[in-house]
């Protein structure tokens, strides 16, 4: 909502903020994303040139994070033609970016109709501003939608006796300006449409626009090749009544004073999966921790340890580790999942040996797999 929607009005992320993310917590998170589709481009061929396109980049630090691995590596990527591609609906976050990514050098970009805005990233990297992922240029990309998915709107659902009803806002008759979830009379359109004929639990949240952005993703991979990498608060089809509110850090009622908390329901993983429609290969999800320890996380703490000067920054490493890998903190809460072309995952061998169980060549991060 222009006027009075959150990420308008606040976008409290960081500290001072309703909540923090896991690249303000540590700049290790950004940058073994960035060597994550630096791993992909190499496994690919290293195609002559990549977009990065980040959907809710927040306050940029993910990004930037992944700029510094890109610019560390110059050598490696001398010959690819990098751009950056940032989907971003709020004009306040926008601004955030831009200054700390291009030090606030950007121009608006009304010639042309898709990117609003556009700059030069500190180390050269052309950037790129979009309000909608579909107005991003087609060409090989890595996606990326870090707590982006549980920020989407979502349809509850409970099974009753008389069948799925849909979990709805009404005004309390008895309280004034007060709001109150009720179950609707009788099924919705929604109901009829966004509960599968499988499902088994009787409390359903259903993202549609997370649906149809995860179609999205999986056609332009299936035609342009690429990845799409997606780190979440979630679960893959298990949990129930995930629906919550944060303002400073604490949890707050959703239904109360609208527009000033960040309202977040976790992921399902399994719908996401079910929605690429079998267009490219899903992979996960593996928990945080997991994802981490397999990208090199504790090797990169040693390092930047060995190199810290004085004891405050010892323990800022260590304490930020512990956010992002602890799994009563971070390292079981948040979970990764990937699309890949299924060409990625075609065994060397399976041209002579399609029954073979032998392991597929590894994906970072994920370990190695084993085809279903």
């Amino acid at each position: 909502s222009p006027p009075q929607g959150y990420y308008t009005r606040r976008g409290g992320i960081g500290e001072s903020g309703d909540f923090v993310t896991s690249p303000e917590i540590s700049q290790v998170f950004g940058e073994l994303i960035g060597i994550w589709y630096i791993s992909e481009w190499i496994a690919t061929g290293r195609p002559k040139a990549f977009q990065v396109v980040e959907l809710g980049p927040g306050r940029g630090t993910l990004i930037d994070d992944i700029l510094r691995v890109f610019n560390q590596l110059a050598s490696l990527l001398s010959k690819c033609d990098i751009s950056i591609h940032l989907v971003e609906v709020s004009p306040k976050l926008s601004e955030i970016q831009a200054l700390m990514l291009t030090g606030g050098k950007v121009q608006s970009n009304p010639e042309d109709k898709s990117a609003y805005m556009k700059g030069v990233s500190k180390t050269g990297i052309p950037i790129f501003w979009y309000r909608d992922v579909q107005d991003v240029p087609p060409g090989y990309s890595f996606y990326l939608a870090h707590e982006f998915f549980d920020a989407l709107p979502i349809h509850k659902f409970q099974r009753t006796e008389k069948g799925w009803r849909e979990v709805l806002v009404d005004i309390d008759p008895e309280v004034p300006d007060q709001l109150r979830f009720v179950l609707s009379p009788s099924g919705t359109p929604a109901t009829e449409n966004f509960i599968q004929p499988e499902e088994t639990r009787d409390h359903v949240e259903v993202c549609p626009e997370a649906g149809v952005i995860i179609q999205r993703l999986a056609c332009r991979i299936e035609k342009d090749g690429g990845a799409a990498l997606v780190a979440d608060y979630g679960h893959d089809g298990t949990k129930t009544d995930t629906f919550r509110g944060f303002r400073n850090h604490k949890l707050h009622d959703v239904l109360r004073a609208p527009g000033t908390a960040d309202l977040t329901a976790d992921v399902d993983f399994s719908y996401l999966r079910k929605m690429t429609q079998g267009r490219t290969a899903a992979l996960g999800p593996i928990k945080q921790r997991e994802f981490l320890k397999n990208m090199g996380i504790d090797l990169r703490l040693q390092v930047l340890l060995q190199n810290s000067r004085d004891t405050a920054t010892h323990e800022q490493l260590l304490h930020s580790y512990d956010m992002l890998m602890n799994p009563k903190k971070m390292g079981d809460c948040f979970n990764f999942f990937a699309l890949l072309p299924h060409h990625r995952l075609v065994h060397p061998d399976k041209k002579h040996k399609p029954e073979s169980k032998s392991p597929l060549p590894p994906v970072a991060g994920f370990g190695e797999l084993l085809l279903k």
